[in-house]
């Protein structure tokens, strides 16, 4: 057991936290929620030893392997994927070497009575003992599975690891955690650079494999789908609810609306005492009375009622001019770079209205379709935009194309139009850019937050076709489910690259499955289509048993 003892964080005369205690058992699976700014992050490196709280510990078993994964990675390139991963196993080889080294000194020594002799055999004899107690592994077999689940290819394998993205050496880091088989697994956003596929074969890790796990994720299907139990951060304050995050959301809002009923009661016994001591305090009968309900309500601990986000703001695209009936029509294109063939003879056209998302394992084409859609590459084949299509484009490099001379404000000021103007804070407020960040000027802001207000710049443009590629990269649940109720409300034709499920549930009616050089359409939305996908696989397994 893991044990989180009165933890308080403060900084610059603010209290982030204060005062929260509870325990990570085995088999735990933990979803840490909270707004952001609530201070997630910093519990999981609390925890995780990489950073100090102001007070309170946290205590561990000495033997325990705590292993984190955080948003954000600073690698080293210097060896190949597979050696990169192998590095998990580098205190069991260390150890075994040690064990060999000592075998060999004891073989060459003589004196066998001396004081030295005696600490080699206990130092054997301990590391033996913890050596032997790890269960045996086909070390390089274990490093396939893992790095195969997370979506590489066996030609990846002996490639250098500065040949990948940072997205791809996230998921290297997260293959040596895994491999090392910790008694806690600490994730911050472990699903924002994982396609479908290895999503839900980490989902399968970790409620199948795992020992005890704590999760921040804004991804709501995965969360639902891992974990057990829903630790909230809200006013400095952890609420600990013994459930998964649907079930706590419906807990949350009964213990807000209890809450109010509490601080609603108080104010009323407030109100009627004051009223009392405002027309009593002169009379002499009374005085005893009077003094009484003043010193009860100096020491009234004030009912306080768990904020509330407040960012439910109604997003609304602007009317989409009408585009001819195929915005989108390809025919027999093929996409190579040098020798690798990307995918190939593919043929497919999009009606006015069609909501569709492009699916598949990263690498397989995705992204390359929507460039060549967007006429940013090369490629063989037709492909051409409809009548009046009117495009608007969302990749995670819109950010770079922002003015870094102005303000946020000023970003979205330039282009909002309507009713909308009105409620510029409000709309950056529901993006995360909370207190007076929206006077920042776009060059002091972070990746995230620079790809969020590039986000809302596009939301506000009159487009017919919009294509989004990785749209909620960067954005926690109640932004999302923002999102995803205006994309529902769009009345133009929709093009979805995402790995989020969820978000993608209700959201299209086709699906673009990308893989074996390949793109397929499935005339099904995306909870149909993974349903299919996993009897299918069932099938293939079962004629596999067969021979």
């Amino acid at each position: 057991m893991i044990s989180i003892d009165g933890l308080t964080v403060e900084f610059g005369g603010t209290t982030l936290f204060k005062d929260i205690s509870f325990a990570i058992n085995d088999k735990d699976r933990i979803a840490l929620m909270g707004k952001n700014g609530a201070g997630k992050s910093t519990m999981l490196k609390i925890i995780a030893g990489e950073k100090t709280p102001t007070r309170g510990r946290v205590s561990a078993p000495k033997e325990n392997i705590i292993a984190y994964l955080p948003q954000h990675l600073i690698t080293n390139d210097n060896c190949t994927v597979f050696e990169e991963a192998a590095k998990a196993f580098a205190e069991t080889h260390e150890m075994e070497n040690e064990i060999n080294s000592l075998n060999a000194q004891l073989s060459s020594r003589t004196d066998y009575e001396s004081a030295e002799y005696y600490e080699i055999i206990e130092k054997l004899s301990s590391l033996s003992e913890k050596f032997y107690s790890i269960e045996e592994t086909n070390f390089d077999a274990e490093v396939e599975k893992i790095l195969l689940g997370l979506g590489f290819l066996r030609t990846d394998f002996n490639r250098p690891t500065n040949e990948f993205s940072g997205g791809w050496r996230m998921r290297i880091e997260l293959a040596k955690i895994l491999l090392r088989k910790p008694d806690l697994i600490l994730l911050d956003e472990p699903t924002n650079h994982l396609d479908i596929e290895s999503v839900q074969w980490l989902e399968d890790f970790l409620v199948n494999s795992a020992k005890a796990v704590m999760i921040i994720s804004h991804d709501r299907a995965f969360v639902d789908n891992i974990t057990t139990r829903t630790i909230e951060i809200t006013m400095g304050r952890a609420y600990d609810y013994k459930v998964n995050y649907s079930k706590y959301l419906v807990l949350r809002q009964e213990r807000r609306e209890q809450q109010q009923r509490q601080f609603d009661d108080q104010q009323k016994m407030i109100a009627d005492n004051q009223d009392f001591i405002d027309r009593f305090k002169g009379t002499y009968s009374k005085t005893n009375q009077v003094q009484s309900r003043v010193r009860m309500l100096e020491k009234l601990e004030i009912v306080e009622v768990d904020e509330i986000d407040t960012s439910a703001l109604k997003l609304r695209f602007p009317p989409s001019p009408r585009s001819g009936s195929y915005p989108v029509i390809a025919e027999h294109i093929s996409k190579k770079y040098g020798d690798h063939l990307v995918f190939g003879d593919t043929s497919f056209s999009i009606l006015r209205g069609d909501r569709v998302a492009f699916v598949g394992k990263n690498g397989e084409g995705k992204s390359t379709l929507v460039k060549a859609i967007m006429g940013e590459i090369d490629y063989d084949g037709k492909l051409s935009l409809g009548h009046n299509a009117l495009v608007g484009y969302f990749a995670q490099n819109q950010a770079s194309l922002l003015d870094e001379e102005i303000t946020v404000y000023q970003t979205i000021d330039d282009v909002a139009v309507g009713d909308i103007r009105t409620k510029i804070k409000d709309l950056l407020g529901a993006f995360m850019f909370g207190g007076d960040s929206w006077t920042k000027k776009v060059k002091v802001l972070s990746g995230g937050e620079r790809t969020r207000l590039a986000m809302i710049k596009l939301l506000l443009q009159p487009v017919n076709l919009l294509i989004l590629d990785e749209p909620t990269n960067h954005l926690d649940i109640k932004t999302k489910e923002i999102l995803k109720t205006a994309l529902t409300d769009y009345d133009g034709t929709l093009i979805l690259v995402s790995h989020d499920r969820d978000f993608l549930d209700g959201l299209v009616g086709k699906v673009f499955e990308f893989g074996n050089k390949r793109v397929k359409e499935h005339l099904s939305g995306i909870k149909e289509f993974l349903e299919k996908k996993k009897m299918d696989n069932l099938k293939e397994l079962e004629r596999t048993i067969a021979k």
